[in-house]
């Protein structure tokens, strides 16, 4: 079959590579319908983030079921689902905790369509992906919810969702800043899931016109200058710059007793952090990774309800046939559909 991959020398190609088949009796093979390009992908691409190796592209990804184990219960051929990106097997211990990006049972950090594994999982730019265990991971797709604004659920819609979402629970609104830079669709979703949650208010600042455009359609108040230059005081602020600048600004704009969230990863060990400032102001920091299996079934119920409006955010939609192209173009939010791109 044929999938999308991209070298340690950042070509962008498709290659021939065995389809996958069912290894165990809880498994699935889905068919990717619609695929969108996460933040991380256009880093890669672009040699900001250097490749390690060779390794499949694609990891937010709507498709149908096109075979399933004897033993898988609750899912059907031919059914929709959305993928979450992450592996996990929904039974350890870690798992159960909520920590799925984390899972025991496989390898650190294994997902679709990323280098960080020490597995091979395949990436969704292709025919087919194999589920290891599909059961905990494949969620019904929300009826009547186009593919292509499903897609970026997998991973950075429940990204963003997760940014904000524990905090207003705990802050009921609250007063929101969002920093934009290599994040961006992040700090949309972000955005996006703090207004339908009941944010005070939304600031969103960034240098980008589009995501500035779409800041303010979603209903955030926009601000166009350098991250570093930002003043004030938000109950909670989300860094999603990659810039070592905007996240000292995120912590100098969190209110006492507020959190700051940094969605994004800083390479090397030397990333400075006004710790004075952390302590005294009683700020809670928090870096790391979604696991979105966990956060999924409420994001879907959000998004069927239409409280999120991911559509807004997609900028650019393109053909599987063109997506060798298009993965190194810069968009905001990229999709690849299986059928004929229509207008955004």
């Amino acid at each position: 079959m044929q999938q999308l991959t991209l070298d340690s020398s950042r070509r962008i190609e498709w290659r021939d590579v065995p389809e996958p088949t069912l290894e165990g009796d809880g498994e699935a093979l889905v068919r990717p319908l619609a695929v969108s390009r996460c933040d991380i992908d256009l880093l890669y691409a672009a040699g900001i983030l250097p490749p390690p190796r060779a390794f499949a592209l694609g990891h937010e990804c709507v498709g149908e079921i096109v075979a399933l184990g004897d033993a898988v219960r609750g899912l059907s051929l031919g059914q929709r689902v959305v993928v979450p990106f992450q592996i996990s097997c929904g039974a350890c211990g870690r798992c159960l905790r909520g920590h799925t990006g984390s899972c025991e049972r496989v390898p650190f950090l294994s997902a679709y369509g990323l280098p960080l594994s020490e597995r091979e999982w395949g990436g969704a730019l292709s025919d087919r992906i194999r589920v290891p265990f599909a059961e905990a991971m494949l969620l019904p797709a929300p009826q009547g919810v186009p593919d292509f604004v499903l897609a970026a659920s997998a991973d950075n819609a429940t990204d963003g969702w997760r940014c904000v979402a524990p905090h207003l629970r705990a802050r009921p609104g609250a007063r929101v800043l969002v920093l934009a830079g290599i994040a961006p669709s992040i700090a949309l979703y972000a955005t996006d899931a703090a207004l339908a949650l009941g944010a005070g208010s939304v600031d969103f600042v960034s240098s980008d016109d589009d995501a500035l455009a779409i800041a303010e359609a979603l209903g955030a108040k926009t601000t166009q200058a350098p991250v570093a230059s930002v003043r004030g005081a938000f109950e909670i602020c989300i860094d999603a710059t990659g810039d070592p600048a905007g996240l000292v600004a995120a912590v100098r704009a969190t209110d006492k007793e507020g959190v700051c969230v940094s969605p994004v990863y800083y390479p090397g060990d030397a990333t400075p952090l006004p710790m004075g400032r952390l302590y005294t102001k009683g700020i809670v920091l928090h870096s790391g990774r979604c696991h979105a299996r966990r956060e999924l079934p409420e994001v879907l119920r959000a998004i069927d309800a239409g409280r999120l409006h991911l559509d807004r955010i997609v900028t650019r939609r393109e053909r599987f046939s063109d997506a060798a192209e298009a993965m190194a173009e810069p968009a905001v939010k990229l999709v690849i559909e299986r059928e004929p791109a229509r207008a955004a």
